[in-house]
């Protein structure tokens, strides 16, 4: 069993940074934040699919207890998001402080549509944290614990 990322997760992923990219040829405080954004969630959002989001597609088959050999691989990234989770952590803190000044700025300069998109990418950034990372460290330890028996 191929460790993917799942497809719901994979797709919100392109449409937060599509959007943001959409607003990036904007000018002023507005365009600066949206540039600033996209640059600090491409990198964040690409940790993410390496080893945050790849054990979360084990979930379905797990849940039917199917346990494979390939299901491994999830234990070391989940073991890596654990070492990471700091610096993981620090850039989402990073983001949402980018995100504040976006919103400032789109209020101020007249663009409704870009508060929302904050919120909505703010909303992502919390659902990762205290869902998402925590999930695959459990899948990895739960693995782990398979494995060995």
């Amino acid at each position: 069993m191929e460790l993917k990322t799942p497809t719901p997760l994979q797709s919100e992923h392109q449409a937060l940074y599509a959007e943001i990219n959409q607003a990036v040829k904007l000018q002023g405080r507005t365009g600066n934040a949206t540039r600033l954004i996209a640059r600090l969630i491409e990198r964040h959002f690409a940790k993410e699919e390496e080893f945050v989001l790849p054990p979360l597609g084990l979930l379905p088959a797990l849940a039917e207890g199917t346990i494979e050999p390939q299901m491994a691989a999830a234990i070391t990234m989940a073991a890596k998001l654990h070492d990471q989770m700091p610096d993981l952590l620090a850039e989402q803190r990073v983001i949402v402080a980018a995100l504040e000044e976006l919103m400032a700025a789109a209020e101020n300069e007249g663009h409704a549509e870009l508060v929302e998109f904050a919120e909505k990418l703010m909303l992502h950034e919390e659902i990762e944290r205290e869902l998402s990372y925590p999930a695959a460290i459990l899948i990895g330890k739960y693995l782990q614990l398979r494995f060995k028996t």
